[in-house]
């Protein structure tokens, strides 16, 4: 009876398929429960305030509807934006807010007057935590409102309209006033689109130089575009107080950054100005870093790069010149930066390649050179007057270095380790910071100022075991504080205190909700639960899960998670129809390829579009079976790409075949954007899969011909690989059926809509068995509740069909 019912489900879904084009159809709804799931109540997000005392807890709205995700929005210069709000689309937004004392749990719920559709945006807490910035778009503006702690209430604080088209548009200078980004009064209307053309659009590149960018979306295409957007990235900056005083600082001009000094008595601007590119995004457009005083006079242009059309190219390669200004956090006001000592390009032979500078207010005299590095610079995380942590990285070979630094110049760099950066057994943790007095992000230092902390992700050849250490700078040993333990899940969130003895952690298993608690790691009581958040699937409840690994023919090892739908006995329900869902990753070892990523302790419930909703239709699913592309010994890990896809896919099925659980014989394959590249490659190579679902993926690689995922080489340096690599080349070789589903607005690099389209005519025209789904407005992740409802439809129906039963039906 069950499979008569998958077969007609299968049918009625399907049935339009014998039609050769179908045209717009209506959304359809996923089978029960994933629709249920789908409607549930998202679990609240949680921030910390900078004293560590609270937590606000915001409440996130359900799947937005495809009206809201298909709303006008202009696409320009790499970003979108509504033009109705000046204001981003496509961002996570929040419905309320409420604070919890971390002390005792008592929480109190955010009072506040919002208009219907109302929503919550760029929450930032005051330095000194009494007080939380946020922004709320209603009745087609956005304007600031701040809610105050002490009597848990929030009003808005001007109803003069912010401009959110370059960023969040407010950031706090002090306590009591924040520098914001406003539509400039008397803007007037937008230049009008369309009408008839003045002439010609016209390119040129004349200089001889290789100018290599990626294929990047959304880019300005006329002198229209230029037009629109000028007019809505131009802002007016100004101070804002609580009370709603504002005073303007200098004339409206296109501000894509305002950062505040720690002691609120400069503001770093970073200015876009023209001529802009019809080639790169803004992030490349021609930018002045200045410093400015309070009452917006120039006080010292820091940065005055010109238009970057030869970007960066190659994994070591960066921006020539200085780059990335910012403010040093423990101190006033200083200025820091890097700067490339060969040009930003890693092919010239140089001792060193980046050096970082600082200047002190008020930044008259010269720059001082802090440290020289001789792999690219990363930044710094900032202690104190004589301490701070220093990276550097060389990312084509996974090498990653970090020194104890002292920005006094009284001692010399010291190295704390070296190491791979693919090697997660070996990663010692990201260094923990705490915010100062300022608001600023700085070390969290023992009160000797001896000791910094460390929180990792613990993996380990049983999976992953976070840990929180107490690491002495001096000698550079690390003592383990706190490790989860099984049959947890539990992650270090932040330190109470700055002795190591007080810790907040986020603690789940495979059936405790995910929940913060705190931990007193000195007198070892029982941890005490903050949150009490719901499950919000419990339909899932009776997945079960298990995290294995296995060998690979070359001898790679390799680890997936491997659920089994509820209610499932092996020895009475026998093999399952399986699908494997993965994403292939480039390694330049394989001892870093083979280690277990993962943990058997989490708390699994599926979200979005999400594969794992195939477990309520009584699929098996191997989800994330590690698919390592590795290249040793001189060669780059693609030159075998094919050969090691297939073999990692061979061990995948033979893995839960032997395990007893699936059947040989109906086993599906998937992936999104890289994994569907992936997906369609296996199709075209193997034949152990009945069927494929690639969603938003790019299958052409001429079209991405200066490099694409870890490969730096271009089309031109190793076209036999592209060649090769690309199923669009092998689209007459795949043979079993394969489902296409991509984003219509997808704006990610490389895996534009026409990738999907040109693989389908491809496909159609070798006679494959094909179905290509288009989703209106939607980018490379879908958002909409209809969108997501139809892609889990679609999935279900198109395995069904051609995976779940014994004999596939014509």
């Amino acid at each position: 009876m069950h499979r008569l019912a998958s077969f007609l489900r299968a049918a009625l879904l399907f049935a339009a398929c014998l039609a050769p084009a179908l045209g717009a159809q209506a959304y359809k709804q996923p089978p029960a429960p994933i629709a249920q799931i789908l409607d549930a109540p998202a679990t609240p997000a949680v921030q910390l305030s900078p004293d560590r005392a609270t937590l606000l807890l915001l409440e996130r709205p359900g799947l937005p509807s495809i009206a809201d995700v298909s709303a006008p929005e202009l696409r320009l210069a790499g970003i979108r934006f509504d033009p109705s709000t000046s204001g981003p689309t496509r961002e996570n937004n929040y419905t309320a807010m409420s604070l919890m004392t971390v002390a005792t749990g008592a929480t109190r719920k955010v009072a506040m007057t919002l208009g219907t559709g109302a929503s919550i945006a760029n929450v930032q807490w005051a330095p000194g935590a009494q007080k939380v910035a946020f922004t709320v778009t209603s009745g087609g503006t956005i304007t600031l409102w701040v809610a105050d702690l002490a009597s848990a209430s929030a009003r808005q604080v001007s109803a003069r309209p912010l401009n959110g088209v370059l960023g969040a548009p407010c950031d706090w200078v002090d306590a009591a006033r924040l520098a914001c980004r406003f539509v400039p009064e008397g803007r007037g209307a937008a230049p009008p689109q369309g009408g008839i053309p003045a002439g010609p659009i016209e390119q040129e590149s004349m200089s001889g130089k290789a100018e290599r960018a990626a294929t990047y979306q959304d880019l300005l295409k006329s002198p229209t575009d230029e037009k629109l957007f000028e007019h809505f990235a131009t802002s007016q900056l100004a101070l804002v107080s609580l009370d709603g005083r504002l005073t303007k600082l200098g004339a409206p001009e296109m501000l894509r950054r305002v950062d505040a000094s720690p002691d609120g008595r400069y503001l770093l601007v970073d200015v876009i100005h023209r001529p802009f590119s019809y080639q790169v995004p803004l992030q490349y457009f021609p930018t002045r870093s200045e410093v400015r005083d309070l009452n917006g006079t120039v006080v010292k242009l820091v940065i005055d790069r010109p238009l970057v059309e030869r970007v960066p190219w190659r994994g070591d390669a960066t921006i020539p010149g200085p780059r990335s200004a910012t403010w040093r956090a423990d101190v006033p006001s200083t200025l820091a930066w890097i700067e490339a000592l060969d040009g930003g390009d890693p092919e010239v032979k140089t001792p060193k390649r980046d050096r970082l500078l600082l200047l002190d207010a008020p930044f008259s005299g010269a720059a001082r050179t802090l440290v020289e590095t001789e792999w690219r610079a990363n930044g710094v995380v900032w202690g104190k007057g004589d301490l701070a942590i220093a990276t550097e990285s060389q990312q084509k070979e996974r090498k990653v270095r970090q020194w104890v630094i002292d920005p006094s110049l009284k001692a010399a760099p010291r190295l704390l380790w070296e190491r791979s950066s693919e090697d997660r057994y070996g990663n010692p943790g990201t260094f923990v910071t705490t915010r100062n007095a300022n608001g600023r992000a700085v070390l969290l230092l023992s009160p000797d100022g001896g000791s910094a902390y460390l929180n990792g992700d613990g993996a380990s050849a049983e999976g992953d075991r976070p840990f929180a250490d107490k690491l002495d700078l001096a000698s550079g040993k690390a003592t383990r504080l706190f490790q989860s333990q099984a049959p947890y899940f539990e992650q270090p969130v932040a330190w109470l205190d700055d002795r190591g003895s007080r810790l907040i952690t986020r603690r789940e298993s495979r059936t405790d909700v995910p929940n913060y608690w705190t931990r007193d790691l000195v007198r070892r009581m029982a941890p005490v639960q903050l949150t009490k958040f719901a499950d919000p699937a419990p339909q899932f409840a009776g997945v079960t899960s298990q995290l294995i690994t296995y060998t690979r023919a070359d001898g790679v090892k390799l680890s997936a998670t491997v659920y089994l739908p509820p209610g499932y006995d092996k020895a009475k329900d026998g093999p399952l129809p399986f699908f494997l869902w993965a994403y292939p990753l480039e390694y330049r070892s394989r001892e870093a390829a083979s280690q277990v990523v993962g943990s058997p302790y989490r708390f699994v419930r599926p979200t979005g579009a999400s594969h794992l909703f195939l477990l309520t239709q009584g699929y098996g699913v191997m989800d994330n079976p590690t698919m390592p592309i590795v290249g040793e010994n001189g060669k780059e890990p693609n030159d075998t790409y094919v050969e090691q896809l297939v073999a990692s896919a061979q061990a995948a099925v033979d893995t839960i075949v032997a395990m007893g659980v699936a059947d040989r014989g109906r086993i599906g394959v998937g992936g999104h954007s890289y994994g569907a590249f992936m997906t369609a490659n296996l199709l075209a190579h193997t034949r152990l899969f009945k069927a494929g679902i690639a969603r938003s993926g790019a299958y052409n690689r001429t079209l991405t011909p200066f490099g694409f995922q870890g490969e730096d080489r271009s089309y031109w340096d190793a076209t036999e690989l592209y060649t090769a690599m690309s199923p669009f080349t092998n689209a007459n070789k795949i043979k079993d059926p394969i489902l296409l589903i991509h984003g219509m607005a997808d704006d990610n690099t490389g895996t534009y809509p026409i990738q999907s389209e040109r693989m389908y005519a491809a496909l159609k025209g070798n006679g494959a068995t094909v179905r290509y789904v288009q989703l209106p407005a939607e980018a490379h992740g879908y958002r909409a509740r209809e969108s997501v409802g139809h892609t889990l439809a679609e999935m279900v129906g198109w395995l069904d069909r051609f995976v779940k039963p014994r004999k596939p039906n014509a």
